[in-house]
């Protein structure tokens, strides 16, 4: 009698145990193994992977797309404002949902930062989604995941490519306006500038350039528009000798010229894709070799004397797949920068506030 005892108590464990794996994916068996992102030294450690919501939440990407069909035809330019987050999130504490967070007692808002005052956005779109999900399975899609799955849906809903999507990330309980001003590239970066930033998150320059082609560094490219004060300096003194860049083509500079006075104007925009500025394509590519690459950090790409950028620029141009494939590649590499994962940072039932 004893014995069926111990066995039955043995396979109660089991079930709850197994219920516990199919709710939360890896929480307890180590998935991974010691030394995966977002774990400690010593204890078990979590990996990101596609199915993490599979039993929890299984309708949480339909849920995602849903929201941002409805919000990318109201306004096509939301896909690169979203496609943007994500990256100036990941870029200053790993992706972990920190730029989302508000003011507050114990934060200071990323969102105060250089190069993300009067400029980040789609945080309306955000907080739609995480109400929906809520609804759906309360605390159980991170913000941080909601970011990466916009990030996704907004590329295909622009024409761009799909991906598996790592998921099973967690959000911070913290945020950092220094680290922000400080990892995040600006539009007059030089190349060598734009490499070192990019190595600092573990990314190469084949990265680099693939992600390039879309609006994350930092600015709207692919599918996105610019700001005049981001490229103001090229047109008037880009040496310190005012005088404008003389890489720019002389139509497009006069162009440019029109929406973009020497002084004043700084809010008004442009677009960084004059062919297509709201799907995602490899026009960009062309234009950067067509001298009409917006920003200084474009134009770099070509000019730049570093590296092998020269020669990804021109075979993007050439192929847009080989594109296409890479720049997949490089935003499941984005995404895994630094995640929490495990029992680490938390849920938020509001994006913009800690629990």
């Amino acid at each position: 009698m004893a014995y069926f005892k111990v066995a039955f108590g043995f396979l109660v464990t089991a079930f709850l145990s197994a219920a516990v794996s199919l709710a939360h994916p890896g929480l307890g068996f180590g998935w991974g193994g010691v030394g995966a992102p977002g774990g400690q030294s010593g204890a078990p450690s979590y990996r990101l992977f596609p199915q993490f919501y599979q039993f929890s939440c299984p309708q949480a990407e339909d849920i995602v797309m849903s929201v941002l069909e409805k919000a990318i035809a109201k306004e096509p330019r939301m896909a690169a404002s979203l496609l943007r987050l994500h990256f100036h999130d990941c870029f200053v504490q790993g992706c972990d949902a920190s730029i989302l967070l508000d003011n507050s007692a114990t934060i200071v808002s990323e969102k105060n930062s250089l190069p993300n005052r009067n400029s980040v956005r789609g945080f309306e779109v955000i907080d739609e989604i995480k109400a929906r999900l809520e609804e759906a399975c309360p605390q159980t899609v991170s913000c941080a995941d909601i970011l990466a799955m916009a990030a996704r849906g907004s590329t295909v809903l622009s024409g761009g490519p799909s991906w598996e999507l790592p998921l099973g990330r967690r959000d911070s309980k913290t945020a950092s306006l220094i680290t922000s001003n400080n990892n995040i590239p600006p539009p007059n970066s030089t190349l060598q500038n734009l490499i070192t930033l990019f190595q600092r998150q573990g990314l190469d320059e084949v990265d680099l350039v693939a992600l390039s082609g879309q609006p994350i560094v930092p600015r709207g490219h692919t599918i996105g528009v610019a700001r005049c004060a981001t490229f103001k300096q090229r047109l008037y003194n880009q040496n310190g000798n005012n005088l404008p860049d003389q890489t720019l083509e002389r139509t497009y500079y006069y162009g440019l010229k029109s929406v973009c006075p020497k002084s004043g104007g700084d809010n008004n925009i442009s677009p960084l894709d004059f062919g297509s500025p709201v799907k995602f394509d490899n026009l960009y590519f062309k234009l950067i070799l067509w001298g009409k690459g917006l920003l200084n950090s474009d134009e770099v790409l070509l000019t730049g004397n570093v590296g092998n950028t020269m020669e990804l620029v021109k075979a993007y141009a050439k192929d847009e797949n080989l594109f296409f494939k890479q720049f997949a590649k490089s935003m499941i590499k984005m995404g895994n920068i630094s995640p929490l994962t495990g029992f680490n940072g938390e849920v938020r039932k509001n994006c913009r506030l800690v629990n």
